[in-house]
């Protein structure tokens, strides 16, 4: 299992985590994702078939890209 840190600027609320959250844990291979909107981070833990690609490529797919 991976895990890993992501900044996500556009993380104004806890509806915007929920949002995330929501959205990541459709995606095969994702077992958890927890947010904190003061920090504007989620943490992600996946298995393959998810990638670290995927995950970001989803995010800004849903308008809430990571940052560079």
């Amino acid at each position: 299992m991976e895990t890993k840190k992501i900044n996500v600027p556009n993380i104004s609320c806890g509806h915007c985590v929920m949002t995330i959250k929501n959205e990541l844990s459709e995606l095969q291979g994702v077992s958890q994702v927890d947010g904190d909107p003061n920090t504007k981070e989620i943490t992600v833990n996946w298995d393959a078939p998810a990638t670290l690609e995927t995950i970001i490529s989803h995010l800004k797919e849903i308008n809430y890209p990571a940052a560079e």
